[in-house]
């Protein structure tokens, strides 16, 4: 088919690969603008954008899709369907409605649980035992739209929002490859989502990574992984020079008692206000990520100290 797609980010770029691997024709790849990143904060284009502009994709950033010049420019590329994945922004009607077919999206999770910008950490943090990935076809309502296909996977006990992210990225990759054969045959059958049980992930916001060990065990292990590798659930200790900052990346739950943030090991298991959690991944500011026996080795984080 003659397709364009929509994405930015990196989970959006193992869908148009598989789209590309498929044959079908992109006539168009939009993404978010290019954005400060990196120590420099020099201007750098999405990892969809750097994708499709290396095989000689036409990439369009519009500021917004809503203005009449781009909404005609879609318009005008008489397209068979629109895909869009992790896009970035809502679409009116009259973009939604151009392809001859329609427009479908591929959600990471399942619907109606988790509309919105940041299912994958929210499923983690709110201790869902499971997700999925769905191809819906677009309406103007924030992730609304009926459901054509879905995956189910499970979500691990050592699960991160990376690891999750690359399993569900590969996962809905196929899916949205084997739906849209089955919308160009007309034999895709559009379920209406259910009335209840709707939730919403909000995007993820700086004041939350910050760890408070008075939160049950499970709620401090999910905010771990859910925020991992990115921002990074954090927490301070007091060093020689002041206070060091150190996010956590990864844990698990174990049993034990004590003031919430107490350190109860010499292996990093914390005192949480009911349990506790032991931390198996560190990364101290400034530096990569460390196993938590090679960051003991250079901070040794002794039993009865106090994590703030």
């Amino acid at each position: 088919m003659r397709l364009a797609f929509l994405g930015t980010p990196d989970f959006a770029v193992t869908c148009l690969a598989a789209l590309v691997e498929a044959g079908h024709e992109i006539a168009a790849v939009y993404s978010q603008p290019p954005a400060p990143r990196g120590r420099g904060h020099d201007l750098k284009p999405s990892a969809v954008h750097a994708f499709a502009a290396a095989r000689g994709i036409e990439v369009r950033n519009p500021v917004s899709m809503r203005d009449p010049a781009e909404i005609a420019a879609f318009q005008a590329l008489k397209l068979d369907a629109a895909v869009v994945v992790a896009f970035g922004q809502i679409l009116p009607a009259a973009v939604l409605d151009a392809p001859r077919l329609g427009s479908f999206n591929l959600h990471a999770s399942l619907l109606p649980r988790w509309r919105g910008a940041a299912p994958i950490q929210r499923a983690i943090m709110a201790g869902d035992p499971v997700t999925g990935v769905q191809v819906m076809r677009m309406t103007e309502g924030l992730d609304e739209g009926p459901v054509l296909a879905s995956t189910t996977l499970r979500i691990d006990a050592l699960d991160t929002a990376g690891s999750l992210h690359d399993r569900l990225a590969v996962a809905g990759a196929a899916l949205l490859a084997e739906t849209l054969v089955e919308i160009a045959a007309g034999r895709a059958a559009a379920t209406p989502q259910a009335a209840d049980g709707a939730t919403y992930a909000k995007k993820i916001r700086p004041k939350e990574a910050r760890l408070n060990w008075t939160r049950p065990a499970a709620e401090v292990d999910g905010k771990i992984r859910g925020l991992s590798p990115f921002p990074g659930a954090w927490f301070e200790f007091l060093g020689d020079k002041g206070p060091i900052r150190v996010k956590a990346l990864l844990s698990r739950v174990e049993g034990g008692h004590g003031a919430p943030g107490t350190v109860l090991d010499d292996q990093l298991l914390i005192a949480c206000g009911d349990g506790a959690v032991r931390l198996l991944k560190v990364q101290r500011e400034g530096k990569g990520p460390q196993e938590a026996e090679v960051f003991l080795r250079g901070f040794p984080l002794a039993a009865g100290r106090v994590l703030s």
